[in-house]
């Protein structure tokens, strides 16, 4: 199974970047997506999981802000990202694992990970 996550980069606080995760090797179609994110120094944190059939679920930090979403045709899930904030600089990464979880906010949940793109936001 590989995760390639890409579109992280600068951006002014108020704007926007979206990231994306392309994924192989696994049943994309039916495999819950997440993205965390990680600043030196502390734990990685949950932003956003989406399962299929569920409803997304995010942190609150980044409610009403970050979008989840997937193509599954493309094998790709995405976080879109409005509003940005210089507390959302971080490294992003993407994670997925075979069925869903009730512990979709805990990092330990996910067997697979994207290697991190970083998103740094100026004030």
């Amino acid at each position: 199974v590989q995760l390639q996550a890409s579109g992280g980069g600068w951006v002014q606080a108020g704007g926007s970047l979206r990231l994306s995760c392309a994924a192989s090797g696994l049943s994309f179609g039916v495999s819950p997506m997440a993205w965390f994110r990680q600043t030196p120094g502390k734990e990685r944190e949950f932003v956003a999981a989406g399962g299929i059939g569920r409803a997304p679920r995010y942190a609150d930090s980044v409610k009403g802000r970050f979008i989840i979403s997937r193509d599954n045709g493309k094998n790709t899930a995405f976080l879109q990202m409005n509003s940005l904030k210089p507390e959302d600089t971080a490294d992003y990464y993407c994670a997925s694992r075979r069925v869903w979880i009730t512990t979709y906010h805990n990092p330990k949940s996910y067997d697979y990970w994207g290697q991190g793109t970083q998103v740094t936001v100026s004030s």
